[in-house]
């Protein structure tokens, strides 16, 4: 395994690349784009690179499919960080090219739910085409198959484009969280303030199925940050879920809940348990009574004592 490659998806100038370049260790890292996510992926499974940071959510879009569904198949890989990162779009164009020039306009398609406001108000008329990544569909403009591209200002300068107008986003505040996705090993100790990600497979579709696997994380007082059901391939009406819990898997209440869905579901796959970003210990919100690492341990102790007639 190359230990000091990173993979990203590219090319060169994608937000993917500027959150990688957020982490410490990227700058000891050779750092490789890749054509999609799920190449980036598979040299990771392939033991070309130690690690790839691909998105995975958006907070005006929702989960990044494509990697939802990489995850959730294929050889497992597992998720070590994440990274949350602003997103403001810049309209790129070649040098002298107006706004009234421009007919034809590109970039990912997940940027396209965060601009269609600005596009309707200011190019109304303009034909969108999606592209790869945000920052493909810059070198696209560069070779002049598109008069303009959405992507990040830091990109220009790489595509010889410049930018037309900055600070592009029909919602404020927009986010785009990353993750850092390797091969499986033990997780790193638990912080406090972690979060675990698993895919879930119903065992089959009967009334009150879903409500199963969420009773596995309530009863134990585990927080959902994020639930979406994907396609299993099987056919209409077969879905996994993807999860984000609050909580680390040695956390008992955590450790628990995955064991209970191991017992009801056909299928569990573990995708990491890590720190979340952004999120300082003081700002964890407290425990429900009952749900401790004390409480289970002291329910345990009570069981026992039960069975030995010591109650």
């Amino acid at each position: 395994m190359s230990a000091t490659r990173y993979t990203y998806l590219g090319p060169e100038g994608t937000f993917t690349e500027a959150a990688l370049r957020t982490l410490p260790e990227a700058a000891t890292r050779e750092l490789v784009p890749m054509v999609s996510v799920p190449a980036a992926l598979d040299a990771v499974r392939g033991s070309q690179a130690a690690g790839a940071l691909v998105p995975i959510e958006n907070s005006v879009e929702g989960g990044v499919t494509a990697t939802l569904d990489e995850l959730a198949k294929g050889e497992p890989l597992m998720i070590y960080r994440e990274v949350v990162l602003p997103i403001a779009f810049a309209l790129l164009v070649r040098p002298g090219t107006t706004l009234k020039d421009v007919k034809t306009v590109t970039g990912h398609p997940v940027a396209q739910p965060q601009v269609r406001n600005w596009l309707g108000t200011h190019l109304p008329d303009a034909l969108w085409e999606s592209a790869a990544s945000n920052a493909d569909g810059a070198r696209l403009v560069q070779e002049g198959r598109y008069d303009a591209a959405f992507a990040g200002e830091f990109a220009a300068a790489t595509y010889g484009l410049e930018p037309l107008v900055a600070e592009i986003h029909d919602a404020a505040n927009a986010e785009t969280r990353f993750v850092l996705v390797g091969r499986p090993a033990r997780p790193a100790a638990p912080t406090g303030a972690d979060k675990t990600s698993v895919v879930i497979w119903l065992g089959d579709d009967h009334p009150g199925a879903l409500l199963e696997l969420l009773q596995e994380f309530a009863a134990r007082g585990v927080n959902l940050m994020r639930i979406e059901s994907r396609p299993t391939g099987q056919g209409i009406g077969n879905y996994c879920f993807s999860v984000d819990a609050e909580g680390h898997i040695t956390d008992r209440r955590v450790g628990e809940a995955l064991m209970g869905l191991k017992r009801i579901c056909p299928q569990v796959r573990f995708l990491g348990s890590y720190p979340r970003a952004g999120v300082a210990l003081e700002d964890v919100r407290p425990l429900r009574p009952g749900t401790s690492d004390g409480a289970f341990s002291a329910a345990s102790d009570w069981l026992a004592r039960c069975q030995d007639g010591r109650f």
